[in-house]
């Protein structure tokens, strides 16, 4: 048999690292290997060549393949992320025969395929693009032995599957999807609201601590920053195992599916469900209702759930509701308030006055180094707002954004 068929057969008999045949590059490779004609051949190669570059490792065949073990959920992966340290002898066995073959695929060269293949000749003619095989990921350096620990605790570090590659998510289609490129916001970029945001922050610290921790409606003015106090929140703690799904308001009937897939991941999830407002109870608010407390489809102890909204009590609610002929209103609209109490924590975020507003654009402005006179920067400040019908600090961010553009170009602020 020739390298390549070997090789080929190799990827094949994998066994619990078989899933990262589904990633796109060994999946590329594995189609490379098996061709069987001249122009699958060719196919093949300019395929796995294009997905190589795309990927940014035409320069480093091994760091990609042997990357995918890194991400790959598998009986190994999901045990050592939670923290197992003794496995079975017959899986560590196999866990050491698949890394080895993953090590010896990723260090194949464009040369060796072009020897070993029936069409290399033919094809070594048309000057085909070359890959560099470069090195293997940190944790798989050295003996092989070696490397099996430092596998381990990268999963117990980092998680596994897409949960290690990735920190935020959003549910689509009844479907975890990353997020390629989360909101970048820290808690340092949001000034002001120091002890609403610290309860938020003791809350989830509490949780990834293993202690108990309450769901959490961060409700009150716009643009105060409630959605960027759980954006910076992950953005701080996500590499002490935090993740956050989006879960859209409309999607709640869907949590049970949701949890399914996350109730056995050893990670620790924020499920967000941002500007959560309801004009009337319907099967949406009733899902909710049972998700935070009551429903049989229990919130598993890896989960919590933050909500942000403009309304503390979440239901629009007018006169005429409390109108009527029903006999038991009263009843009605104690169930219309409810929902709001079953958040364990409720953070209220105001609209600041004018000198907490002016605080927060000058510390804006001293983050970004602005060299603006305080008069002027104040003056400009006032003005911005009073166009925009309100302080609050998103309209102060999106102030130094103006000035930081206007400084740049040579503009003049007033």
């Amino acid at each position: 048999m020739n390298q390549i068929k070997y090789a080929a057969g190799k990827l094949a008999s994998l066994s619990v690292y078989k899933g990262i045949l589904n990633r796109t590059v060994p999946k590329a490779l594995y189609r490379l290997l098996w061709a069987e004609t001249e122009q699958e051949f060719l196919n093949a190669w300019g395929n796995f060549f294009a997905v190589l570059c795309e990927r940014g490792y035409c320069e480093n065949l091994a760091g990609c393949i042997t990357g995918t073990a890194l991400f790959d959920e598998n009986a190994f992966s999901l045990a050592a992320a939670a923290g197992q340290t003794c496995f079975p002898e017959s899986l560590m066995q196999a866990v050491e025969r698949d890394l080895r073959i993953i090590l010896e695929v990723s260090s194949l060269t464009p040369q060796m395929l072009l020897e070993e293949s029936p069409f290399g000749a033919q094809a070594g003619q048309l000057d085909l693009p070359r890959w560099k095989t470069g090195e293997p990921v940190a944790a798989l350096q050295g003996d092989l032995k070696d490397c099996i620990p430092k596998m381990a605790e990268y999963y117990r570090s980092n998680g596994c599957g897409m949960y290690a590659r990735y920190r935020a998510f959003i549910w689509r289609g009844q479907k975890i999807e990353p997020v390629a490129y989360p909101d970048k916001t820290r808690l340092a970029d949001l000034k002001g609201y120091d002890l609403p945001r610290s309860m938020a922050i003791d809350n989830t610290l509490a949780f990834l601590q293993g202690l108990p921790a309450n769901n959490c409606l961060l409700y009150g003015d716009r643009g105060t920053g409630k959605s960027s106090t759980v954006k910076a929140i992950l953005n701080e703690y996500y590499t002490k195992g935090l993740r956050v799904i989006e879960m859209p308001k409309e999607s709640l009937m869907d949590f049970p599916l949701l949890v399914d897939q996350i109730a056995g991941i050893p990670m620790k999830f924020i499920i967000f469900i941002d500007d959560l407002s309801f004009s009337k109870q319907n099967d949406t608010y009733a899902a909710l209702k049972a998700v935070l407390e009551g429903g049989l489809a229990a919130r598993p102890d890896n989960t919590l759930i933050y909500a942000t909204s403009n309304r503390r009590h979440l239901v629009r609610e007018t006169f005429s509701d409390r109108e009527g002929d029903e006999l038991h209103r009263g009843d009605t609209i104690q169930e219309s308030l409810s929902l709001a109490d079953r958040f364990g924590l409720s953070i209220r975020f105001t609209l600041p006055d004018k000198n907490d507003y002016l605080e927060i654009v000058h510390e804006l402005a001293r983050q970004r180094e602005l060299d603006i006179p305080r008069d002027e920067l104040e003056l400009a400040a006032e003005r911005w707002a009073t166009e925009r019908a309100g302080r609050s600090p998103r309209c102060a961010r999106q102030f130094i954004d103006h000035a930081q553009a206007c400084l740049k170009s040579g503009r003049s602020l007033v």
